[in-house]
């Protein structure tokens, strides 16, 4: 089985496998006790802080672990907010950023605050211009991740720093895509990671707080990490963590490297052998081991349950899947098409031998899952026998509607228009990027009796 979803969780580095066994038997005991035990706990856990600070780029006292990733962004996002509640309550965070992040701004508007979301262009990346225009005399935070988690497109974080800066406003980092392959670059306030994504085991999290920022940490007071973490530490996991964090470090030059020629192999050959499929993201900026592509006329749960059939784990930001009924976030504000959608995120150590397997599996996957599903397999043919026409496809689920839509275009003369009638929030990012890719006219959408009339107008 060829495992390609590293970035929703590294296998286990060997490395941290071997520090956690070893501090099960020596980092059992309470390291806020001063007896023997204790102060060899204790000297782990200072040992660990040490070496992931450094692996951040940040003195050893401003960071603490917290239990997971989103914990570290929960926290580090209410205890600035809250800190700063005196300058204002607006928070501004990217259209892309992880759930945790936008879960937070939630939060934070139904009490009471705003939230400003900076679009993205295409290739899922915020502008920096467009963001330092965001920043006002109110703003109390400003959030933005390094990488993104689904198409692999990294962000432009030191310019936004030094916008951030300029207008006294502290930024706070997601760095858990991309911290495994080296340091945040820019003068940014807070960062927030989880170990799980680059090696290290799941349940642990790091939160860095600057010296100099404000910061107010929320929910009862606790004696343990600076107050900013209540409960116990799982101290062999925090060691494992910080181990596997200095390990994935030593290797990332040269397995980014070879994992970026994987990749720049995945993104060329896969739209060259299967017809009709938009590759994601920046082909430059981007994470060494993520490249994201979108299969036209493809139920997205069904290939990802052929792929899995075939020996390859891959995940999906596609509508068509059995754990959400929209579109991903992300791909909504690219604009881009969603249906038949495939994350390959390749762990370090990836086979080459794995990527060509999979290369040559999946044009013949999309071919036969394209073919139950009765897609159109060529141009549609030329019939014009209405001006305009209608199609039903209230109640059925991507990629029924676009599928319906390619066989009936060529039924309608040039200048004709096709209403496509869909209560699935899909069809408002799909047709417009099947009408992009078919070099057809979006003409927008309607309000109708049930769903949404989304127009389409035949140039071709």
């Amino acid at each position: 089985m060829a495992y390609f979803d590293a970035a929703s969780a590294a296998p286990l580095h060997p490395v941290a496998r071997q520090a956690l066994l070893a501090s099960l038997d020596e980092g059992w005991a309470d390291p806020a006790r001063l007896y023997r035990e204790g102060r060899r706990a204790r000297l782990l856990l200072d040992a660990a802080r040490e070496a992931a600070a450094e692996a951040v780029g940040c003195r050893a006292d401003e960071l603490v672990f917290t239990p997971s990733g989103t914990r570290a962004v929960h926290s580090g996002v209410a205890g600035a907010l809250a800190g700063r509640r005196r300058t204002g309550r607006h928070l501004i965070v990217s259209a892309v950023e992880h759930s945790s992040v936008l879960h937070a701004a939630e939060v934070h508007e139904r009490e009471g605050g705003t939230v400003t979301q900076v679009p993205v262009d295409r290739t899922g990346a915020v502008d920096p211009v467009a963001y330092a225009a965001a920043l006002g005399d109110g703003t109390a935070l400003a959030c933005l991740q390094s990488a993104n988690h689904e198409v692999g497109t990294e962000q432009p974080v030191a310019e936004v720093a030094e916008a951030c800066r300029a207008a006294g406003v502290p930024l706070l980092v997601d760095a858990a895509q991309s911290l495994g392959w080296g340091k945040v670059a820019g003068d940014w306030s807070l960062l927030a990671a989880s170990a799980h994504k680059w090696g290290g085991p799941s349940g642990v999290g790091l939160l860095v707080v600057r010296k100099g920022v404000r910061f107010a940490p929320q929910g009862p007071a606790d004696e343990r990490e600076s107050g900013r973490v209540p409960g116990f530490e799982n101290l062999p996991a925090i060691v494992a963590a910080a181990a596997s964090l200095r390990a994935v470090r030593a290797e990332a030059a040269e397995e980014a490297a070879r994992l970026r020629e994987l990749t720049e192999r995945i993104r060329a050959r896969v739209p060259a052998s299967v017809p009709d499929v938009e590759v994601v993201g920046d082909p430059v900026r981007r994470l060494p081991g993520v490249v994201t592509f979108s299969c036209l006329y493809v139920d997205g749960e069904t290939l990802l349950h052929e792929l899995d059939r075939a020996g390859f784990s891959v995940s999906s930001g596609s509508s068509c899947t059995s754990s959400t009924l929209t579109p991903s976030h992300v791909l909504r504000a690219m604009g881009v098409l969603s249906e038949g959608n495939v994350r390959v995120s390749l762990p370090p150590g990836t086979p080459a031998e794995d990527v060509e397997r999979f290369l040559e599996v999946l044009p013949g996957t999309v071919a036969a899952v394209r073919e139950r599903l009765g897609a159109p397999t060529g141009p549609a043919a030329v019939r014009e026998t209405a001006a305009d026409l209608v199609v039903d496809a209230i109640g059925r689920r991507c990629p029924i509607p676009v599928i319906e839509l390619a066989k009936v275009i060529g039924d309608v003369p040039v200048g004709g228009t096709v209403r496509v009638l869909s209560d699935d929030e899909a069809a408002r990012l799909d047709i417009p990027a099947w009408c992009e890719m078919r070099g057809q006219e979006y003409a927008g959408e309607e309000p109708a009796q049930k769903g949404t009339a989304y127009l389409v107008r035949r140039l071709r």
